[in-house]
């Protein structure tokens, strides 16, 4: 029987920490499946799904546990045999975008009303930019996320555009293809 699991690397960046959960992995019979990974100030943050025979998990828990001793923090969690998140049938997907001018507050803000419809956040991305004609800092976030059965998407984009004039931010809200 294989098994899927979601691993989690944190620590100070430096070449060879992907190649290094490749190896363990690899060597304990594992398929790397999907990956986030990215360099955030210094630091690297990454999630692999894996998939490995059973009988080899506590193999590979091992292996990562002794990357440990090296200075960096390393998750293992399950994943069910769906893959799906709880509730998420009968979901359908969208594409999030909004970009403005930096300020505290924005992810908050906008996940909030994201809450408030039964809205999943999937996947997000965020970042800061130079503006091009001020120079001063553009906030933009790109979101994938799922959508309860039965939310109408024009009543969520009304609710974000009803604080994206607060937040002075401009949001794109479109459905995804499925």
């Amino acid at each position: 029987m294989r098994i899927s699991l979601v691993i989690t690397v944190i620590g100070a960046d430096r070449p060879g920490l992907v190649e290094s959960v490749a190896w363990v992995v690899a060597d304990c019979g594992g398929n790397w499946l999907d990956s986030r990974m990215a360099r955030l100030g210094g630091q690297f943050a990454g999630m692999v799904r894996v998939e490995l025979p059973a009988e080899r998990e506590s193999a590979l828990r091992s292996s990562l546990a002794a990357m440990q001793e090296k200075g960096l923090t390393v998750m293992v969690g399950g994943v069910s045999a769906t893959d799906a998140a709880p509730g998420s049938e009968g979901r359908t997907s969208a594409h999030l975008e909004l970009v403005g001018q930096d300020r505290p507050g924005i992810v908050r803000q906008i996940t909030g009303v994201l809450v408030a419809h039964a809205v999943n956040v999937e996947e997000l991305t965020t970042g800061t930019e130079s503006a091009p004609m001020s120079g001063g800092l553009l906030f933009r976030a790109v979101l994938e996320v799922s959508l309860p059965p039965g939310l109408r998407l024009e009543a969520l984009r009304a609710d974000l555009e009803e604080i994206a004039a607060d937040l002075m931010v401009d949001v794109d809200l479109k459905p995804t293809s499925t």
